[in-house]
């Protein structure tokens, strides 16, 4: 009980939040619930009382959301697309991990910003986002402005893509691979690839579907990168305490999506289900973050982000010609 009052303010969020988000979807639900927590949670006093359930919505319902974002991905649908689009997608996102390692070193980044901007660069947004942040032990700040920064970026690229695609004589094949592999976030992708043709969308939207699976082999490598950190500073830590769980959730989840491989109406509730749940988890970090740390964060995790995104544009353009995708 002491968890409801808290629960019922993030779910009220979410659901203007997801109001907002189906007018304009380039936004989306997630940055709306995280905007509306913020000015919120600075201009209200919020009782103690509700910190219980602000604090489940941003930490166990971001689980849930991730294992119910399993269910939207069967193996089945990838289909010869998707797999053609591996090599851009591995070589994009080591790339992408390189500049950030680089770049973390050079502008002096606190680290959790820079692996949730990259994740959310090289995987799939804010979906990435809120599967990595758990695991490394983000604070709510860190994932309020990582999301920020990332969704940035992929508003830029809903305006541009489509002029990059017709200045390189993209067929309609070849930008679907382009921009499943090169913007962030799947809502931005399906609204780029539309412009550009039916095909393109297509094409675009089994790439990035491809490209969310992604999340599974980079949780697992900082999951097990955060235990041996945590494990060297304590040896009586235990893995059952610090092993992200929900990760296997999520991996069960899209393996029964693969055996029953679900109609395409059936993967669309559990996706809707799943944006709501994240909606209502950037709802509790948005009631958490303090607008003043912001300002202490600074200009350079978005030159962070900047160079990562074009890293990830130009190799999944350089890859693509290579494999003679364009």
């Amino acid at each position: 009980m002491t968890k409801v009052k808290g629960l019922i303010v993030t779910v009220i969020i979410a659901i203007i939040a997801s109001t907002l988000g189906h007018f304009f979807p380039i936004i989306g639900s997630a940055i709306f619930a995280i905007i509306i927590g913020m000015v919120v949670g600075n201009l209200f006093h919020i009782p103690d009382s509700f910190q219980a359930g602000i604090q489940f919505s941003s930490k166990k319902v971001l689980h849930y959301s991730i294992i119910v974002l399993g269910f939207t991905l069967s193996f089945q649908s990838i289909g010869s697309v998707g797999w053609r689009s591996i090599p851009i997608i591995f070589i994009t996102l080591i790339l992408a991990f390189i500049t950030v390692y680089i770049l973390l070193k050079l502008l002096k980044i606190e680290e959790n910003i820079g692996i949730l901007i990259g994740v959310g660069t090289s995987i799939c947004g804010g979906s990435a986002i809120a599967a990595t942040s758990p695991v490394i032990r983000a604070k709510d700040n860190e994932v309020a402005f990582s999301i920020s920064t990332v969704f940035l970026f992929n508003l830029i690229a809903v305006f541009i893509f489509p002029s990059v695609g017709h200045l390189l004589r993209m067929s309609q094949e070849s930008f679907g691979y382009f921009s499943g592999t090169a913007i962030n976030d799947t809502s931005s992708v399906i609204a780029a690839a539309s412009i550009y043709g039916h095909t393109s969308l297509q094409t675009g939207a089994i790439v990035k579907l491809t490209r969310t699976l992604m999340i599974i082999p980079v949780v697992l490598f900082f999951a097990v990168r955060t235990m041996n950190k945590e494990k060297s500073k304590d040896s009586n830590v235990s893995i059952k305490q610090i092993f992200p769980w929900f990760i296997l959730g999520f991996i069960v989840t899209s393996l029964i999506s693969t055996l029953f491989n679900f109609p395409s109406h059936v993967m669309d509730v559990f996706h809707n289900i799943s944006l709501f749940l994240i909606s209502v988890a950037m709802a509790g970090i948005g009631l958490s973050v303090d607008v003043k740390q912001f300002k202490s964060t600074g200009f350079k995790p978005i030159l962070l982000g900047l160079i990562t995104w074009i890293v990830v544009i130009l190799s999944s353009i350089l890859t693509m010609w290579f494999i003679h995708l364009l």
